[in-house]
């Protein structure tokens, strides 16, 4: 059949009918990777949500702060809230953006301003798929003071070893305290280098983990474990987990089954159970 005729063909019964006579085996690949991406795409907009209602649920967000996740699809892209209190996030509030920060689609409604918070994250961190922000009270006197926050009981151990400080003051002077550029996201992702956490002084802190369920681990027990430092100060903190007992503990708190019965816990919480 020439070229001429193919045209003809098309014209009368139809551009797809024609592609699936000539290439059948193609097209149906190429509908099924289309079908599995927006599946993978409609499953992380509803991580992303149930991410953002658990830490707001378990007191670790309050009516600030964010949770994202990396695209499944697009590694150089990821998924975040329009700027909502994290408690009332839905499916339709969550956008998608590149690595600087920048919104894929056009949308009108407002994005977080702190949104280069986790582009820097990403962009630095290739196995890093989550990503929290939040301003849990009992982290942020640890900014501010020479005590550390190493974990003291083993739940902690997700957080790792070291927790590092992010001052902005040292690159950019007097500012609002928000990360609401790329330049300060990029500082802040170098602080946070290939640790968990992070401390912003007088703000809050960041968790980063290699997923959703990761994520809320690490940002809850974060949240735990300075509760549980700042209640034994007054009888005297004596010891932290030793590197070894960080090292294992981690380990297996992050592995597949602990997450999972964790993750099914606090979405029952969330009052999503049997999601």
């Amino acid at each position: 059949m020439t070229l001429a005729n193919l045209f003809a063909l098309a014209m009368i019964i139809g551009v797809n009918v024609v592609v699936r006579m000539l290439f059948p085996n193609e097209l149906e690949l190429f509908m099924e990777a289309e079908l599995s991406d927006a599946i993978l795409r409609k499953n992380t907009v509803r991580d992303v949500v149930l991410g953002n209602r658990i830490l707001a649920n378990e007191r670790v967000l309050d009516g600030f702060g964010h949770v994202s996740i990396r695209s499944p699809v697009d590694p150089d892209r990821f998924f975040l809230s329009r700027s909502r209190s994290p408690e009332i996030v839905t499916d339709s509030d969550i956008m998608e953006f590149d690595l600087d920060g920048i919104q894929i689609s056009e949308d009108a409604r407002k994005p977080y301003a702190e949104r280069f918070i986790h582009a820097a994250i990403y962009a630095a961190r290739p196995d890093i798929n989550s990503v929290s922000h939040h301003h849990a009270p009992a982290v942020i006197p640890f900014s501010l003071s020479d005590v550390q926050l190493r974990p003291a009981f083993h739940m902690a151990a997700v957080i790792g070893g070291s927790v590092p400080i992010w001052d902005s003051q040292h690159e950019f002077g007097d500012t609002n305290m928000l990360v609401d550029s790329l330049e300060m996201g990029r500082s802040l992702a170098r602080t946070l280098g290939n640790e968990s956490t992070a401390l912003l002084r007088g703000h809050g802190a960041i968790c980063a983990g290699a997923d959703v369920r990761a994520l809320c681990a690490i940002s809850v027990y974060m949240r735990d474990n300075a509760e549980l430092i700042l209640r034994t100060l007054p009888i005297g903190l004596s010891q932290y987990l030793t590197e070894g007992e960080i090292e294992k503990t981690r380990a297996t708190l992050l592995a597949d089954m602990p997450l999972d019965r964790a993750w099914d816990y606090w979405i029952a919480r969330a009052g999503f159970s049997g999601m």
